[in-house]
């Protein structure tokens, strides 16, 4: 294929995305409005695309960008002449290292454990399968969904390698109190996963959370989320060069070169790495105070006509630019249905399911592009409400409902599988329905670990193209289902 060809191709492809720009997609993008800062952050991309992260000494000029970055990340963290950090892919990876370096600093535990409230990102639980640590969750305040500074003392112990806790949590954008947390803690380490808080809070003035709080020892912040540059970037700081030291890997043991890696990867592009140097380097101070001020007014804004709506209430009391919002009690309507009436309205709000105190919800994620559509989105949103009140409550069907709950994680077969496909609509060349209310219903039935398993055996089948419906089974897992 010649080289337009192939280009027009993924043009093509990617018109069946959700829209990246214009504050249509109320999360995974990140969108600052700025045309100029797309453009400088793919023209660097494409400068330092081929250069490897992997040896610093071949590739300095990634040393010196590297470097730069964590120094500016460490100076709006509270972070001093000590602060240490490393660039990562993303928040995961950031967190992922954050329980690794823990883990490893403290060999003389058998069995360690880390502590954290029940709303911490699933990545720490992710670090934990991966690490062989125990977690310890913590029940939140359950109308403010904020961590409780006792409870997390009280669940400390003698196999607690870290502590965690959010500025803010994804799922409801609350700040927990960082100072009281770190206050109850004597050595432990304290990580605050500020990966999506961490370039909003301190130019909105809210914290304190990062380094100037006696305790915290390290903290994760994305610079693909509210520094708006590409993806993925993320960095990870330490309190001093003695708590990252731990995090580093190294192996003289083969017959090649001593691999050397600050990181969980080894080769990584200069690309990433470029376009973050680039577009932090362009926007400056100033400029991100005034893109975290817009996204701030656009959530006050958006949330204050949500609560004038009839029948929504946002959840816990949100202080930046997250917020979640569900159905008040007795609203007579399906809060999955809004969601679908807002995407056939040009909106994508995410799903998320009970968890805890956690009602079934819809999470907004406000950037500095939906500044100045804040009307049309609630108007939208009045709009759907009607058309949910209208449909009226979503039933899924007893004799479904009762085969998922027949259903075990532990023993699920392909057989099941396929026969739970064919029960939502997605068997054969069935395709995906147009509307994803009662399949949400359906996958709310489920228990957390049935709905786990569930999702791999999606996953599992998004990446078998030639045996499945692409498009059904990963419109449904990443549109509908996915909270990352």
């Amino acid at each position: 294929m010649t080289a337009e060809d192939v280009l027009k191709e993924l043009r093509e492809l990617r018109a069946g995305d959700l829209p990246t720009h214009g504050g249509r997609t109320l999360a995974y993008v990140y969108d600052s409005g700025l045309s100029e800062v797309d453009e400088l952050g793919a023209a660097a991309h494409a400068l330092a695309s081929s250069a490897n992260g992997l040896d610093p000494t071949a590739f300095p000029s990634l040393l010196r960008m590297e470097n730069d970055l964590v120094g500016t990340a460490a100076r709006l963290l509270g972070g001093t002449a000590d602060t240490v950090g490393s660039v990562t892919s993303g928040g995961t990876e950031s967190c992922m290292l954050a329980v690794l370096a823990a883990r490893d600093a403290r060999p003389d535990v058998s069995s360690p454990s880390i502590v954290l409230p029940t709303t911490a990102h699933a990545a720490f639980h992710k670090a934990a399968h991966f690490f062989g640590v125990r977690v310890v969750s913590v029940p939140v305040d359950p109308v403010s969904f904020r961590a409780v500074p006792e409870a997390m003392a009280a669940a400390v112990d003698d196999s607690t390698v870290l502590v965690v806790a959010s500025a803010p949590s994804y799922a409801h954008g609350v700040l927990d109190p960082i100072p009281e947390i770190a206050a109850s803690l004597d050595g432990v380490r304290f990580h605050v996963d500020a990966c999506i808080g961490g370039w909003v809070l301190p130019y909105l003035g809210l914290g304190p959370f990062g380094f100037d709080v006696p305790g915290v020892t390290s903290v994760s912040v994305d610079l693909h989320k509210y520094a708006y540059c590409p993806k993925g970037v993320s960095v990870l700081l330490h309190a001093d060069a003695g708590l990252r030291r731990s995090q580093y890997f190294a192996s003289a043991d083969w017959p090649g070169y001593t691999m050397l890696n600050t990181t969980l990867q080894s080769t990584r592009s200069g690309g990433p790495l470029a376009a973050a140097w680039a577009v932090v380097r362009h926007v400056g101070e100033e400029g991100y105070r005034e893109l975290a001020s817009a996204a701030r007014e656009a959530a006050v804004e958006i949330r204050a006509g949500i609560e004038a709506l009839d029948g929504l209430r946002v959840l816990g009391d949100p202080v930046s630019t997250l917020l979640a919002f569900t159905v008040a009690d007795g609203a007579g309507f399906d809060l999955f249905t809004v969601a679908d009436e807002m995407r056939e309205r040009g909106w994508y709000v995410q799903p998320q399911f009970a968890h805890e105190s956690s009602p079934a919800n819809l999470h907004l994620t406000v950037t500095a592009a939906n500044r100045g559509s804040e009307k049309d989105f609630l108007a939208d949103l009045g709009a759907s409400v009607v058309a949910a009140r209208e449909a009226g409550p979503v039933v899924v069907d007893p004799q479904v409902a009762e085969f998922v709950a027949a259903l075990d994680p532990a023993t699920l077969t392909p057989e099941q599988f396929a026969g739970l496909l064919a029960a939502a609509g997605l068997g054969g060349d069935a395709g995906l329905p147009t509307r994803m209310a009662e399949i949400n219903a359906l996958l709310a039935t489920a228990p957390g670990p049935l709905r786990e398993r569930l999702l791999l055996e999606f996953l599992g089948a998004l990446y078998t193209a030639s045996r499945v419906p692409l498009d059904a089974i990963s419109r449904l897992l990443y549109k509908v289902i996915a909270t990352d």
